[in-house]
């Protein structure tokens, strides 16, 4: 009998995330009961905010979602408990297919409403960690299978302050962009400033400062954060 129904979540799972889905069968049948059934908590929420249940998303409590005539979440998304979604911007919020947004994360596509974003998108299969932030006043663009900890931020934006008799939230702003490619791994706290552009299948190690052009496939880390090696050779940079 628990066999019979560790396959049927797994066949479930599969049909939702379109790929195959298998569970470790040490977990106790009881656990996998509570959790399923908080799934199902989280579709219906999910119809609450607007969203068929063919979509099949999946929203955790005191979810906040702002201007959702500009916010596009695909299918199999998950988003967690006390998530803050403001997708107002020129261009909004596109969220792929099977995307989790952590507890407790803040997405913001604009800073103030005197001066809206560029937006945010985020690619297929992509995990956002708990307590994360993602501004997107100049622009972020996030790969698709990317995985990142707890409490990644994202500031696409800096302020100009050359002008000393000036006060410098009075002195505007200049947007670059944050890009993020496909199959990237960010560790724990990594933050990136304006004009970051990490390339396919880097690896930036917890807590590092991210500000400029990291290749493809290297491992970064360091405030500023720099190559320390490539993942194609295993040698230093």
């Amino acid at each position: 009998m628990n066999e019979l129904f560790f396959k049927l979540i797994e066949k479930i799972a599969s049909i939702i995330r379109k790929n195959s889905y298998t569970l470790d069968r040490k977990i106790p049948l009881s656990y996998l009961v509570k959790i399923s059934l908080d799934k199902i908590k989280c579709l219906l929420r999910a119809v609450l905010h607007g969203y068929s249940i063919k979509r099949k998303i999946f929203i955790g409590k005191n979810v906040s979602l702002l201007s959702k005539n500009k916010l596009f979440i695909q299918s199999g998304t998950v988003i967690g408990d006390c998530v803050y979604i403001d997708a107002l911007s020129h261009n909004g919020i596109q969220i792929g297919c099977n995307v989790s947004v952590g507890p407790y994360s803040r997405i913001e596509a604009s800073g103030t409403i005197s001066n809206i974003g560029a937006g945010i998108k985020i690619g297929n299969n992509t995990g956002i960690g708990s307590y994360c932030f993602i501004g997107g006043a100049g622009g972020v663009s996030i790969g698709s299978d990317v995985i990142m900890g707890q409490w990644v931020s994202f500031h696409p934006e800096n302020h100009n302050h050359e002008n000393i008799d000036i006060p410098i939230r009075l002195q505007g702003v200049i947007r670059k962009g944050i890009t993020i490619e496909d199959d990237c791994w960010i560790g724990v706290k990594v933050t990136f400033l304006d004009g970051a552009h990490v390339g396919r299948g880097c690896v930036i190690a917890a807590g590092a400062i991210v500000k400029g052009f990291i290749p493809p496939f290297s491992v970064a880390a360091g405030i500023p954060a720099r190559v320390i090696r490539s993942r194609k050779t295993s040698t230093l940079a």
